[in-house]
Order: C-alpha cells, then structure tokens, then sequence
C-alpha cells in the first residue's frame, strides 16, 4: 500500500504501464478504472491494494491489513510506504503500537527526503533520529541510504526474512531527495526554501546515475548498451502514453464487483 507519491511503487510491484496511464487519463482501461486517478491507485492483480493521499490515512489500513492475513494464517508480508511527516501522525503511533503488541506482518517503509511540502525536517520535529523515536515502541528500526539501490534492496530483503519468519514488524528509513518542485515536473530551488548547494550534493547521489555507473565498472553493461535500453524504454513509453490518451472513458455506471479486478 502506498501514499500520494504510490506511482513508483505500483510500477514496481509489477503494475502494467499502459493500465497506469490510462489510469492517470481517467479512462475505462485504468487500473482502477479511471474512478481513482494519480493518487488513488489500486491494482489487486498484482497485490497493490491501494493508495491515498492524506498525510498518514494508509498506515491504519495498510496495519488492518496485515492484522487480517495473520488472522488468516497467510504467510503475506504486508509494506506501507510513507513519508517522514507521517510520524508526526497520532494514528501513525497507535498502528505502531498495535502491530508490535499483536506481532503484525508489515514492514513500515519511511522514504525521508527531508521537506514536507516546503518546510524542512528541523523546523518540524526534535534534532533526534526518527529510528530512535520509533524503536521506543519495541520495533526494530532500520536507516539506510534510500538511494543506493543495493543497500536498499539489502535491507529490505533482510526485512522481509524478518517479518516473514513471524517475528513482527520492522520499521525501515530510506534517506532520498526530492530534485523537482513537490507537486509538478519543474525545479524550484528559486523559492528559497533549500539552498542550491544542497541541491547539487544531493544531485549526486541520484540513484538511477549511480545505478548506471555501477552496472558500467562492474561490465554488466556498456555505455552503448544502456543508451539503446533508454531509447527503446522511451519509444515503447511514449507508444503506451498515446494508446492510453486515446482510449476509451467510463459508462457512468460500473459493476462494483469488477471495479478493481
């Protein structure tokens, strides 16, 4: 489950690109049929079980959730992706509390990249760790370099061994950065709510370019290599986004049933 920023982690859950766009769209093809739109995607045929937008309101659904599969005996490891305000939520604590006293099978994933909208982490919440807040409710709590992609592939899988040994919750901190304006594709350093310097230490750190240098020094890939992958990624993208703009809007009546099938 997952909050407002969900497009990410539908597409790497294993939603379909063409299902998403035409999501976006509003179209009868949508993943939720065109009823949820950017921020309220769902798509149970790859266990994305759904997203929204106001600040925290995913945590008590997402813990719902995993309290339901143990009461199942279900051997499923529920992951709610959140950002750092949300523990500045009550409802956030109280699903913290109650998934340690009932050993629930969720990983509480925190993607901190430092600003809630404009106003920075200091001017929100004491100078003391987020993990050291939360591990005062006896979950383990992890932090680890969110855009590093082996470290976070590391420690999430170590995570998921964890949780799905049936030792309950782990709560994990993904230290990211966000390049462009908080709602929008533009840059906005000119607002003067970060610092250019800080941008540009951050810039370098951009996951995907790290990615790419890794996979060159170890020679999984060439350079040449991964340029035709973009070309052919961006040719086959812009063919879906026109196929999904073009396609069909819902019938004002739907059968619930089949709404998020």
């Amino acid at each position: 489950m997952s909050n407002h920023r969900a497009h990410g982690h539908y597409l790497a859950k294993g939603g379909d690109l063409y299902r998403f766009f035409a999501e976006i769209y509003g179209k009868a093809d949508g993943c939720a049929k065109g009823r949820g739109g950017s921020m309220h995607l769902i798509d149970q045929k790859v266990n994305f079980l759904g997203s929204t937008p106001i600040v925290g309101s995913i945590v008590p659904v997402a813990t719902g959730v995993a309290f339901a599969e143990k009461l199942k005996q279900n051997k499923t490891v529920m992951c709610v992706f959140l950002g750092e305000a949300v523990v500045e939520e009550g409802v956030f604590h109280e699903s913290i509390n109650y998934a340690v006293l009932k050993q629930l099978p969720i990983i509480y994933i925190c993607e901190n990249n430092l600003y809630s909208v404009y106003t920075p982490l200091n001017l929100r919440q004491p100078e003391r760790g987020i993990t050291q807040l939360i591990s005062g409710h006896g979950i383990p709590a992890i932090s680890a370099d969110g855009n590093n992609i082996r470290e976070t592939y590391n420690v999430i899988k170590s995570a998921y061994l964890y949780v799905h040994s049936g030792k309950g919750p782990v709560f994990l901190e993904f230290f990211t950065y966000r390049q462009r304006e908080h709602c929008g594709h533009l840059f906005d350093n000119h607002l003067g709510y970060r610092s250019e310097q800080e941008f540009l230490e951050w810039k370098k750190q951009d996951p995907v370019s790290r990615l790419k240098q890794l996979l060159i020094k170890k020679k999984y890939l060439s350079t040449a290599q991964i340029q035709t992958l973009q070309n052919k990624l961006t040719v086959d993208s812009e063919k879906i986004l026109e196929q999904a703009h073009a396609s069909t809007t819902p019938h004002k009546t739907i059968n619930d049933a089949d709404t998020y099938a």
